[in-house]
């Protein structure tokens, strides 16, 4: 007969029996990999497969039907890199080696990130930018630098119109899906014009932007512009204020806060009477969502911004994954087409803590979305455009040996005799010095999903990167994005590739042209990116 102790030990093998063999297995591969890696028969293979891959890429250069911007708030170049290496070590591997999926899009650019007033952007000028096509003043959204912040009447006359706007007139189904409040700043400069990105509710308006005229974001996201698609956070700038959260509804920080007691999800569900419209805020109505019979679709899944996706409760909010395919298949219904946005909202706020690991799960979560819009669309009929707002202070280092664990150590310790981890902060919360010194970081579980790396200059919240970001374009005429660029220039590729005003000379319809549009889908070519894929596994 079993003792206890011995059904617990035989319990333990059986549930951790597949995870240690899956481990095995991966450590097997790295192996196997840095094996191969050693001989340059591997590289030079490698390389004339890529070489390959790019000699018989041609541009599409007929007209895009449909429109995705993915916009990683927040996402520089280092956190890319980062949530690469994250996700591969995910996956059980050494993860430098590991393809993102926006990693395999042909076409790729700089970002110039300046806003007109400001060396170091926010996320509301850029907004600006790369949906209205115009660099603007911090602080503004969907306004042209004209416009003064925070001073109301600087609003009128000086509006920009964003790809969004513009889609929408000309018949194209349109949609938001953000992991932030759909009333933030990169989500508003899509459909709002304020000269304010705080003011979410007429709540946050001055009195007298209130007697100059001004409109809260979340008036304008429900009355500028029919958007088909609305997905994110932001309840409590919808509702009357006092109306308790139906999520929370014992909260009083998370009632409702409009003053003039309009519920504004009820105005966006009776502005169009002929459509099938519907409004949730939990998953499980969300997954009940039937696709064919609903025309539009609002799914406002927290009072402000959603969790993050290492705390997100699976059981009531959905992933910005699902958020994406439910979109995508609601808009591509329209025969026009469609602009879908799409923003990874909380990676810039995980740096802005301080806490990596926030970022990071959220940039992999990012890239996943990226990767099942890419399964759920044609590349000959939908320009793809990847992109950040701007970057952090982030970074990491400190000759790393392959494969270390991107949250782990440096092998070396500091001149201060202390170890210090790969990933650190310019700036942040994360300066902490005890009686003159830096903190020993062995003291504290530098894995755990709320570890603060260190910073090496005190601020309450971590800063904004002023250096250019990456683009990346794949679909009908995305060779246009190339070289460096001002971040404005993104809008003008979305909107001439979709002929949106203000172009005329546009690209041909994909039937006036001949099968030679499409040599990169030849199967020759593809032999030749399954091979990469190989020698990449």
């Amino acid at each position: 007969m079993q003792t206890p102790h011995c059904r617990t030990n035989n319990l333990l093998l059986i549930l951790l029996g597949p995870i240690l063999l899956a481990v095995g297995r991966a450590a097997m591969e790295s192996q196997a990999l840095y094996e191969r890696e050693r001989e340059p028969a591997y590289w030079d293979a490698q390389a004339r497969a890529t070489l390959d891959a790019a000699l018989r890429l041609r541009p599409r250069e007929h007209q895009a039907k449909n429109l995705i911007l993915f916009l990683g708030d927040g996402m520089g170049v280092s956190t890319v890199t980062a949530a690469r290496i994250l996700r591969g070590q995910m996956e059980g591997g050494s993860g430098e080696e590991t393809m993102l999926a926006m990693d395999t899009f042909p076409y790729v650019a700089l970002s110039k990130t300046y806003s007109v007033d400001k060396q170091v952007a926010d996320s509301a000028s850029t907004a600006t930018a790369y949906h209205c096509g115009v660099k603007a003043n911090a602080k503004t959204v969907g306004l042209s630098a004209n416009a003064v912040a925070y001073e109301c009447n600087t609003t009128f006359g000086n509006e920009v119109f964003s790809v969004l706007r513009r889609a929408k007139a000309q018949g194209k189904s349109v949609g938001v899906v953000t992991t932030t409040r759909v009333q933030h700043a990169s989500p508003a400069a899509a459909y709002a014009h304020s000269v304010s990105r705080s003011w979410y509710s007429d709540a946050d308006l001055p009195s007298s932007a209130r007697r100059q005229g001004c409109v809260d974001i979340a008036t304008q996201l429900v009355t500028n512009v029919d958007i088909d698609v609305i997905l994110g956070g932001g309840r409590m700038y919808m509702t009357p204020i006092g109306t308790p959260d139906p999520e929370y509804p014992t909260s009083n920080s998370r009632k409702g806060d409009r003053k003039d007691k309009r519920n504004l999800i009820d105005v966006w569900l009776k502005a169009k009477p002929n459509k099938k419209s519907r409004y949730v805020w939990h998953k499980k109505e969300f997954d009940e969502i039937n696709v064919k019979a609903t025309d539009r679709l609002m799914g406002l899944f927290e009072p402000k911004d959603m969790r993050f996706e290492v705390f997100r409760n699976s059981t009531r909010d959905p992933s910005i994954v699902e958020m994406t395919e439910k979109a995508i298949q609601i808009l591509s219904k329209n025969p026009k087409g469609y602009f879908l946005f799409v923003e990874g909202g909380r990676i810039d706020h995980g740096h802005h803590d301080g806490i990596a690991k926030l970022a990071l799960t959220e940039a992999v979560m990012f890239d996943r979305a990226i990767h099942r819009a890419a399964q759920l669309t044609r590349e000959s009929d939908t320009l793809t455009v990847v992109t950040a707002d701007h970057s952090h202070v982030f970074t990491f280092g400190g000759s790393t040996p392959r494969g270390n664990p991107i949250f782990g150590l440096a092998p070396k310790k500091a001149d201060d005799k202390m170890p210090f981890t790969s990933i650190l902060y310019a700036n942040g919360p994360g300066y902490v010095h005890v009686n003159g010194t830096r903190g020993n970081i062995t003291m504290v579980d530098y894995y755990d999903e709320e570890y603060m790396q260190q910073a090496a200059v005190p601020l309450d919240a971590e800063t904004h990167g002023g250096e250019d970001v990456a683009i990346y374009a794949k679909g009908p005429m995305a060779h246009l994005i190339h070289g460096v660029k001002e971040q404005n220039y993104v809008a003008h590729v979305m909107a001439y590739a979709a002929c949106l005003e203000p172009y005329k000379n546009c690209p041909p319809h994909p039937h006036s042209r001949t099968s030679s549009g499409c040599v990169n889908t030849t199967p020759s070519h593809l032999f030749g990116l399954l091979s990469l894929l190989w020698l990449l596994r």
